[in-house]
């Protein structure tokens, strides 16, 4: 096949004015061949679910924990004017603000009567709203993509694209199907060469997306897409390179585009929280042998970063990033020897759905480093000490700082980076280093992650310029 599969973010989809005339027209002339996912607009599905980052509540969570009908309504509301906002912001001509609007109106209303329905429903001893609370999670998440979608269309064909919107949210559909049968449904008929399918992040099928990527469901339907489509390439437009570090920790002067990298390298990332793809979105796309690039949706004359399968042609390495991170320390005395202990931990931790990003353990303690909220961990530190009432539970505030590389054999990572904090008066709480050479972590106290950081990338990516300094020092002499 000729075409590409494209995913564009919330942030991006925000600024979609600005991407119209340089993502999907070329002077003037719309660019086909491709196929556009897009997710709601920024900030959209924070207001929909829960904040991503804060927990804040948002319709799902009001709704699910309602004491009375004010507070999920008046936050419906609130959606329904952050979405006319939102798109008001990027049509210009009236006749499309009014479609764009009355499509927001018909949706929120539809879902409002949907949700009091329910919500009459399970007042009778017979019906439960937990059984239900997945299915309006993905009720709610349709919702932002569907207008997002909407809009984007009602922009490009403004502009003289010859744009489809391919809605795949399941919007008062009477049957059920699975993703590939919604997916081919979807794209019947359509012509990448002459048409451009502007297609929602979210499709609402039997398995429930939710259920297993909850939030990063779009780039599950953007990667099925393009393998089952047959994509030459499949392609996610960020509002940023992929880059050695974050350019407002170390500067702009002194970050590097990755250019290339393999799905190792993404999966750590993932794990760090900067997601490149999610796992099993890449895990698709390699299995597909489709390949996979990055790019700024607002620096298209650059190729971006592609990631493939190759691994390094020299030890180097790529990136330096960090996480905030909470250490769950389980010590038991009567731990040595003595198996269970870490599956019980594991258990408690899955149970109560907390995200482990790394671990390590003696002969008597175990330490999780977790990224979850305080309120999920003090339930799996009740849980532990009712099961070991004898062991002594902590938690600490600390902060994960990695380096990352496809290959870092023969590169001393560990020791030179400790080297790097003893010259920055950094203080390292624990470091370790696995034997696939792919990653070194730091544990340190929170107050110094974005230290570390400069001092590591300094420590790592000056080399180049050290090099040179050296060399004119020496000529000079």
């Amino acid at each position: 096949m000729t075409h590409t599969v494209e995913k564009i973010g919330g942030t991006s989809m925000s600024r979609l004015a600005d991407l119209r005339d340089t993502l999907f027209l070329t002077d003037g002339e719309a660019r086909y061949g491709r196929v556009f996912v897009v997710s709601a607009f920024g900030g959209i599905t924070n207001l929909l679910l829960e904040h991503k980052k804060t927990g804040e509540d948002g319709v799902y969570a009001r709704f699910a924990n309602a004491e009375d009908d004010h507070g999920w309504h008046e936050a419906l509301s609130r959606v329904s004017d952050a979405m006319i906002e939102a798109h008001e912001a990027v049509l210009d001509h009236p006749g499309d603000i009014e479609q764009a609007t009355n499509f927001v109106q018909e949706r929120i209303e539809g879902a409002r009567n949907c949700l009091i329905d329910l919500q009459r429903l399970c007042s009778y001893g017979h019906f439960r709203l937990n059984a239900h609370l997945l299915h309006i999670r993905e009720l709610l998440s349709g919702l932002g993509e569907a207008h997002s979608a909407h809009v984007a269309v009602l922009l490009l064909q403004r502009a003289g694209v010859n744009a489809r919107l391919v809605d795949l949210t399941g919007w008062r559909d009477d049957g059920e199907v699975t993703l590939q049968e919604r997916l081919d449904r979807g794209m019947e008929g359509i012509d990448p060469e002459t048409e451009m399918p502007i297609v929602t992040g979210y499709a609402q099928c039997r398995e429930g997306l939710m259920r297993e990527f909850d939030r990063g469901y779009s780039e599950v339907t953007f990667s099925e897409l393009a393998a089952q489509t047959g994509a030459r390439e499949a392609i996610i437009h960020k509002e940023f390179h992929l880059s050695s570090a974050d350019p407002k920790i170390v500067g702009e002067d002194k970050v590097r585009k990755l250019g290339r990298t393999n799905y190792d390298v993404a999966d750590q990332m993932a794990n760090l929280g900067m997601e490149a793809i999610h796992p099993s979105a890449a895990k698709t796309l390699r299995q597909a042998n489709v390949p996979l690039r990055v790019t700024n949706a607002f620096d298209p004359g650059d190729p971006g970063t592609l990631i493939d399968d190759q691994p390094a042609e020299t030890p180097g390495v790529e990136i330096v990033t960090g996480l905030d991170v909470i250490a769950l320390e389980v010590f038991e005395q009567d731990m040595v020897g003595v198996k269970g202990y870490d599956a019980s931990i594991l258990d408690a931790l899955t149970r109560h759905n907390v995200r482990i990003v790394s671990k390590v353990s003696n002969a008597n303690t175990v330490t999780h480093y977790v990224d979850t909220s305080l309120k999920s961990l003090r339930r799996v530190e009740a849980d532990l000490a009712e099961r070991y009432p004898h062991a002594e539970i902590k938690t600490r505030k600390l902060s994960l700082v990695s380096v990352v590389g496809r290959d870092l054999s023969g590169l001393s990572v560990l020791q030179r980076g400790l080297e790097s904090f003893a010259q920055a008066g950094i203080y390292s709480v624990g470091a370790s280093q696995g034997p696939r050479n792919v990653d070194t972590q730091y544990i340190l106290e929170r107050d110094d992650m974005a230290k570390a950081i400069k001092s590591l990338h300094d420590a790592f990516f000056d080399e180049e310029k050290a090099a040179g300094d050296k060399a004119k020092v020496a000529l000079v002499a």
